[in-house]
C-alpha cells in the first residue's frame, strides 16, 4: 500500500528530475502542474481512507483468525438514550463489542462508560471533541485531545486506553506524530455500515451481512435509534450463522489498556 513518506520521496525525486531536464530541454509548464496534482490527489484520498494506512499504520481485520469471530465496534458515544440499550442487546445475545468514546461524552456520562467496561466490553479513544476540524489540528492540539480523552476515560473507568480510532477515519502527519508519541494503536474497520446516513435499516443491515466473514471489524455508532434496531438484527444474524462478536483487542490479539 502507498505510504505518505514514499509518495513524498517519489514526488521530490520526480520534481528534481523535471528541473534537471528543464535545464537542458524546455519542459512544458503543465508537466509540473500534473505532477503536483497527482501528489495532491493521492494525499487527499489517503487522508480520508484509513484503510490505505497512508499516514499511519492501522489494524482493520484479522485474516489469520481460525475461529468464527468478528468484532462489532461503536463510535461517538456514550449516548444516554442509546448506549444503555446497545449494552442490553449485547448482553442478551452474549456478545462483546468495542466502544471508541468521545471524551466530552465520557465526561458527561461517566457512569455509562464504566458500565461498558463492567459488562466486559473494550473502551477506546475517539478524541475529546470529535471536532469537524480535527484533521486540521496541529500535532500539539491532537496530543492534548488524545491525552484529555485518556485521562477522562481513566477517571471514569480506572483504565487507560491504548486503542485509538480517528474521527471520520481521517489521518495526517500531525495525527501520526501524536499517536506515535502516546504509543497508541490505531484501529480501523473493514465493514463500514454507513448507519449515520439516510440509508434505511434494511440497506444498512444488508451492507454488513452481505459481505461479513470471520476476522472482520464492523463500524457502527451508538448514537441513533436506527443503529439499535440494526444491531439486534445483526446479532440475530450472527447467532444464526454461528458467528460470535468479540472485542477488537481479542480479535486482533493486542493490548487494550496501558
Amino acid at each position: 500500500m502507498l505510504k505518505y513518506p514514499i509518495i513524498n520521496g517519489l514526488f521530490s525525486a520526480a520534481f528534481a528530475t523535471l528541473l534537471i531536464f528543464d535545464f537542458f530541454w524546455e519542459i512544458r509548464w503543465w508537466s509540473y502542474i500534473l505532477l503536483v496534482a497527482v501528489w495532491a490527489t493521492l494525499t487527499i484520498i489517503g487522508s480520508f481512507h484509513i484503510r490505505w494506512n497512508y499516514h499511519l499504520p492501522a489494524l482493520h481485520f484479522n485474516k489469520k483468525i481460525r475461529d468464527n469471530l468478528v468484532a462489532i465496534s461503536f463510535d461517538d458515544g456514550p449516548h444516554p438514550n442509546f448506549t444503555p440499550r446497545v449494552l442490553e442487546l449485547l448482553q442478551k445475545y452474549n456478545a462483546r463489542a468495542s466502544f471508541f468514546c468521545v471524551g466530552q461524552q465520557v465526561n458527561q456520562y461517566g457512569g455509562i462508560a464504566k458500565k461498558i467496561v463492567d459488562n466486559g466490553h473494550t473502551i477506546g479513544n475517539h478524541t475529546y471533541t470529535h471536532s469537524n476540524k480535527f484533521g486540521f489540528f496541529g500535532t500539539q492540539k491532537v496530543l492534548l485531545e488524545l491525552q484529555k480523552t485518556n485521562t477522562t476515560i481513566k477517571e471514569a473507568t480506572g483504565l487507560e486506553p491504548k486503542l485509538y480510532r480517528p474521527t471520520f477515519g481521517v489521518t495526517n502527519p500531525s495525527i501520526n506524530k501524536a499517536v506515535k508519541k502516546l504509543k497508541l494503536t490505531t484501529v480501523g474497520w473493514n465493514i463500514r455500515s454507513l448507519d449515520t446516513t439516510q440509508r434505511s435499516k434494511k440497506v444498512i443491515l444488508e451492507r454488513i451481512t452481505n459481505k461479513i466473514k470471520k476476522g472482520d471489524i464492523i463500524l457502527l455508532h451508538d448514537s441513533s435509534e436506527k443503529t439499535v434496531e440494526v444491531l439486534e438484527q445483526l446479532l440475530l444474524f450472527l447467532q444464526q450463522h454461528k458467528m460470535q462478536s468479540v472485542t477488537v483487542d481479542q480479535l486482533l490479539d493486542i493490548e487494550a489498556y496501558a
